[in-house]
């Protein structure tokens, strides 16, 4: 199924939400939607370097090595992005 991007990421079941990451990587031809850097490789050094408060994300947020970024202000999704730079992107940058 393709779908029409963005959409609202509440408005999604949690199970659709990796066929929408998929259709994202492959728009973004397999780039981080945040640091322009291959989702199948780490992120840059500047990234990977940053200090994180683990505690503010859920257990298991890392996991998955590329996670669908959403505004958390409008729901709507953004695209593909490493899962640390989800997690640079929500404690520096309010995202």
């Amino acid at each position: 199924m393709k779908y029409e991007l963005p959409v609202d990421y509440t408005k999604i079941h949690y199970t659709e939400r990796k066929h929408v990451r998929r259709q994202y990587e492959l728009e973004q031809d397999g780039k981080c939607y945040f640091c322009k850097g291959k989702l199948d490789e780490l992120p840059p050094i500047e990234i990977a370097n940053k200090e994180i408060d683990w505690g503010l994300f859920p257990n298991g947020f890392m996991n998955y090595p590329v996670h669908l970024q959403h505004c958390h202000k409008t729901n709507m999704t953004e695209g593909a992005v490493h899962a640390k730079c989800n997690a640079v992107m929500w404690q520096y940058h309010g995202r």
